[in-house]
Formats: structure tokens, sequence, C-alpha cells
């Protein structure tokens, strides 16, 4: 019986060294090739994939820091916005009743496309990112198709939400 434990066990050494040869000739020949080769500025590159920088985008004037001060502005600005809003009649001031459809739909628009940035960007989402974009924008058109539509033909925003209210 020991016998053939000891011949088991010898051969299962001599497989676990052959195939640890094997498998660690490759990094030595990589290792060894690495070497010999010439230096490369940058390392290797590899593309579309984690190891790419985030590319920077061009400058723009729609955004980044005016980008971020007009988000900060139509918040802030609704507020006001919206007590006048509702301290006059949309019946009687019907611009008013517009700006604050519009500014509504565009903040939500914002809050949207912030989502969007955030957890579908087009490198990690290739087709599903500006899908949900392009969606994005177009619901957003359509939208404010709707509030013209209901402020112009209708009661306007205002007044169906006071009667909401009162209702």
């Amino acid at each position: 019986m020991s016998s053939a434990l000891v011949a088991r066990a010898a051969f299962n050494k001599n497989v676990a060294a052959a195939l640890a040869r094997r498998s660690l000739r490759p990094l030595a020949v990589q290792a060894r090739g690495a070497a010999d080769s010439a230096y490369v500025p940058g390392g290797p590159i590899y593309r579309g994939t984690v190891n790419d920088p985030t590319p920077f985008p061009p400058p723009s004037k729609t955004h980044g820091s005016y980008h971020w001060a007009f988000e900060r502005l139509l918040s802030a600005g609704l507020v006001p916005l919206t007590v006048a809003a509702f301290a006059t009649s949309g019946t009687n001031y019907p611009i008013l009743d517009g700006l604050l459809g519009v500014s509504l739909v565009m903040h939500s628009h914002i809050g949207f496309d912030s989502i969007l940035v955030d957890y579908l960007h087009p490198r990690k989402f290739p087709f599903l990112g500006p899908a949900f974009t392009w969606l994005l924008r177009a619901t957003t058109v359509g939208v404010l198709v709707g509030v013209y539509q209901f402020n112009t033909n209708d009661i306007g925003l205002t007044e169906l939400i006071a009667k909401a209210w009162h209702a």
C-alpha cells in the first residue's frame, strides 16, 4: 500500500513540474522578448478598453462653468417664477404661464441629461448611451410642443394646477 502512495506522489510531482514548466515558458519568452525590444514612449496603447485615458472634450461655451451657471440660474429662477405664476392668473398673463412651462421642461431635461451622462456614458454603453440621449431630446421636444398646445388652446398650466389644487 505504501509503495502505491509513493508511486502516485512521484507521478503527481513529475506531472506538476512538467505543467509548471510549460505554463511558465511563455512568460519567460515574453519577458526576454520585452527586454530585447526597443522602448516605446508611453508604453503599449490599448484602444477601446479601460486603459484608454478619458478624452478631454473640446472647449465649448455651452458646457463647463457657463453650463453650470445656467443650470443654477434656471433652478433659482424657478422659485420666484412659480410664485409669480400662481399669484397671478395664468389666463391674464399667458407669457408668464408659457415661461413657467418652458422653464420646468428645461429644468427636467437638464436633470435627466445629467443622469444619462453619469450612468449611461457612451464609452461604457456605446449603443444605449446615445440612444437614450436622443430619446430624451425627442421627448423634450414633444413635451415642449405639448406645453405650447396646452397653453395656447386650453386653460394653461397654472389654471390646471389651480383647479387640481382646489378640486
